[in-house]
């Protein structure tokens, strides 16, 4: 199922700064969640495992199963949208997961995402940024440790519940939350790695190009977000997901977004991805009444 992955020099490097220790492995499957046995093989390669579960209470009524399955006491590793290549801190040390569809994957770019993930594991959050459940000294894995019993507030702050049916009255869905819930996480992310992948420049070449043309490749869309929502072509949460995509790579984002290119929000987490997500919703409601 795993294989220890060959680094280049470059990603070697980056790894020996950021995340000395951690493998890198091959996986021989493409996966949204690791199952528990496959995720147990992990303990062969590591020098121990930290199953992780979350309270129940964290998680609105409806949430998509796997999330829920995430939560609960089973030992299981990723979420969808993690993408190509993955971060667990559930194995000491922190683990890179390279999916096998990463076999169609430019070898420059996935070299950069491998390089992000081990900058990833090197990160040490803002002091009073994460929720007290969760280690203060490492990012989570995911969006939900992030949020914490926050996450119920994300829900109702995007899918304004009605008082008496508790039916979505912004038509957005459990689905829509986590894809925004992700894609807000993946920004907070963005706002502490994006100076690692800046300082590349003179010493890691290739990452650096990597890094600056897949920036290239999301700026072309991004001044249109905000009229491509209003006038019903894009859906609010692709449009999130678009838009915080474009943080890791320190682009110029529309209003409303752009608020959560800020220090702010590096230092305050949760809290203000939250008031974010209300205050942005709220307004889209109001416009369209």
């Amino acid at each position: 199922m795993f294989s220890i992955r060959p680094l280049d020099d470059d990603l070697d490097a980056v790894r020996e700064a950021h995340a000395p220790g951690s493998p890198v492995l091959d996986v021989d499957a493409d996966f949204e969640t690791l199952p528990p046995a496959a995720a147990e093989d992990l303990g062969l390669f590591v020098d121990g495992l930290s199953p992780a579960s979350f309270p129940v209470e964290w998680l609105p009524d409806e949430v998509p199963d796997l999330l829920r399955k995430y939560a609960g006491p089973t030992f299981t590793v990723g979420l969808p949208g993690n993408g190509t290549v993955a971060r667990t801190t559930q194995t000491d040390p922190q683990s890179v997961l390279v999916k096998r569809r990463a076999e169609g994957t430019p070898d420059d770019f996935l070299a950069f995402l491998i390089a992000d993930r081990l900058v990833q594991i090197g990160v040490e959050p803002a002091p009073g940024s994460l929720p007290e459940e969760t280690l203060p000294d490492r990012l989570p894995e995911s969006f939900l440790p992030f949020f914490g019993e926050r996450y119920r507030d994300l829900d109702a702050a995007i899918r304004r519940p009605d008082p008496d049916t508790g039916a979505s009255t912004t038509g957005m869905g459990p689905s829509d939350v986590f894809q925004i819930a992700t894609a807000l996480f993946d920004a907070w992310v963005g706002l502490y790695t994006r100076d690692a992948f800046a300082s590349w420049e003179g010493t890691h070449p290739r990452l650096f190009d990597a890094w600056i043309d897949a920036g290239d490749r999301l700026d072309g869309r991004l001044g249109e977000l905000a009229g491509e929502v209003a006038r019903g072509e894009t859906e609010f949460a692709g449009a999130t997901e678009y838009a915080c995509s474009a943080v890791r790579h320190g682009l110029d984002l529309p209003a409303p977004f752009a608020a959560l290119d800020t220090a702010a929000y590096r230092d305050r987490g949760a809290p203000y991805a939250v008031t974010w997500a209300e205050k942005t919703v709220a307004s889209m409601v109001d416009a369209a009444e």
